[in-house]
C-alpha cells in the first residue's frame, strides 16, 4: 500500500480547492440558495469520483491498484516537491492516521465495474473533467489521516457490502 505523504495530501486538497471554487455560483451564497438541486447536481460528478478514487487506493490490486498507486505516487513527489521548494518544508512525512479498511474480493469486483462505469462518463458526459479531477482527488485524500481518510472507511465497508449483495445472490 502506497501511503499519502503531506505533499501529496496537498496536491488532493489543491484540485478539491480549486473544484469547488470553479463550481461556486457568480452570484455567491444567494445564487447557489436560489437552486441548490442544479448546484448540487454540478457538484455530484467530482464527489462520486472521489469516492471512486478512494476505493481504488484502499488496497485494490492489478492494473486499477497499480494506477491509483502511481498517480498517488506522482502526487506525493509533485506535492512534496511544491513544499520543499515553495515554501521551504521537509518533504516524506506521512499523513497516514489510521488503519484502512481494505476491499474484499467482491469489493474488488464492485470497483472493476465502477472503472468500467466511470471510463464510460468521461467519455460520454460533459463532466469528464469534473470526474478525472474528483478521482485523482479521492486517490490522494483517499488514505489521509483527516475527515477524507475517515470517509473512505464507510466507502469500502459500503463496496464489500454492495459487492457480497450483488455477487454472493448470483
Amino acid at each position: 500500500m502506497t501511503y499519502v505523504t503531506i505533499g501529496g495530501c496537498t496536491v488532493g486538497l489543491c484540485i478539491l480547492i480549486f473544484h469547488l471554487v470553479e463550481w461556486w455560483p457568480s452570484g455567491g451564497f444567494k445564487t447557489l440558495r436560489g437552486n441548490p438541486l442544479h448546484y448540487a447536481a454540478d457538484l455530484a460528478p467530482f464527489l462520486l469520483a472521489w469516492c471512486y478514487g478512494c476505493l481504488t487506493i484502499l488496497g485494490v490490486g492489478g492494473f486499477i491498484g497499480w494506477a491509483a498507486r502511481t498517480a498517488l505516487w506522482i502526487s506525493n513527489w509533485l506535492g512534496d516537491v511544491a513544499i520543499v521548494w515553495g515554501v521551504g518544508g521537509t518533504a516524506g512525512a506521512h499523513t497516514t492516521g489510521h488503519p484502512y479498511q481494505p476491499l474484499s474480493q467482491v469489493g474488488g469486483a464492485v470497483v472493476l465495474v465502477l472503472t468500467a462505469g466511470l471510463a464510460a462518463a468521461v467519455k460520454k458526459t460533459r463532466y469528464g473533467n469534473d470526474i478525472k479531477r474528483g478521482a485523482w482527488c479521492g486517490v490522494c485524500l483517499g488514505t489521509s489521516a483527516g475527515i477524507a481518510g475517515f470517509a473512505a472507511a464507510p466507502l469500502a465497508i459500503a463496496a464489500n457490502w454492495l459487492g457480497v449483495n450483488t455477487f454472493g445472490r448470483m
